[in-house]
């Protein structure tokens, strides 16, 4: 069994730390998504090379086909009423930090009237937009945006630098108050539970979730330089975390039969 004897390591520690997270609610899954295609188009965008420009366009593109797929903009501020909804609760309870209680709930508030203020058409300006939808369009075959097939592509690529980063913030402004709404919703579910010492016997742990106990994402924390990494699945319900030992990228991993220590939060 790996050594987990001792407290879980502070945030100072966490970059030293292999965090694997596991949704059991459609929208979080969503917001999951979003989050990771968000940073990636920020890390692309900000670097020089015509390879990272052409990431970002297609983190972008990535982005805009979720948020057409249904009402993202909504489901946030829903998610984003619920947590002003419970964090006021607690404003007249004397053991809470009422400056910190406070800060949240205004930060809330200022996420919901700017995402309301974007109003329903969240981002149909890029869903319209004639060069995006052009490269979208060949991005669906593949190699299909060689410069041969997008000469006005390959135009943009060849800009300086600055002029294709002064294009990717016209293009994710008019995003951000989707962005900063998901970063803030998944930062206020990562805290909302503190970490437990768990043990896997066999590589293997089950848990029944309580009868009016919202779980919607799970997380493993485990340290680093092991050979194993957990699969993670189930529902709202009940879940299962199998502990799998790493062989190669050419054989497929397999159950480990050892007692797995690790730290579960069920957010």
């Amino acid at each position: 069994m790996a050594d987990l004897n001792h407290a879980m390591p502070n945030a100072s520690d966490s970059e030293r730390l292999v965090i694997y997270e596991h949704p059991l609610h459609e929208r979080v899954r969503t917001f999951l998504r979003l989050e990771f295609l968000f940073e990636q188009a920020g890390y692309h965008a900000a670097r020089d090379s015509v390879w990272s420009s052409r990431a970002a366009i297609s983190n972008l593109l990535d982005i805009l086909a979720i948020i057409s797929r249904g009402d993202i903009r909504s489901d946030v501020l829903k998610e984003l009423e619920k947590h002003a909804t419970v964090l006021g609760q607690y404003q007249f309870r004397q053991d809470v930090d009422t400056g910190r209680l406070n800060a949240l709930l205004e930060t809330i508030a200022s996420l919901r009237q700017s995402l309301g203020a974007a109003g329903g058409q969240l981002a149909q300006e890029l869903k319209d937009n004639e060069f995006l939808n052009a490269v979208k369009h060949r991005s669906g075959i593949p190699g299909g945006t060689c410069e041969f097939d997008l000469p006005d592509y390959n135009f943009w690529l060849n800009r300086s630098h600055d002029a294709r980063m002064k294009d990717f913030k016209n293009w994710l402004s008019s995003l951000e108050p989707l962005n900063s709404a998901i970063r803030e919703l998944l930062w206020l579910t990562r805290e909302s539970a503190q970490p437990t010492q768990e043990k896997a016997v066999g590589g293997m742990f089950q848990k029944s979730l309580e009868k009016g106990v919202s779980c919607q994402l799970i997380r493993v924390t485990m340290l680093p330089g092991g050979d194993c990494f957990p699969e993670i699945s189930g529902s709202q319900h009940r879940f299962t975390i199998r502990f799998l030992d790493w062989q190669n990228i050419g054989s497929r991993p397999a159950q480990v039969s050892d007692d797995i220590g690790f730290y579960l939060a069920c957010c």
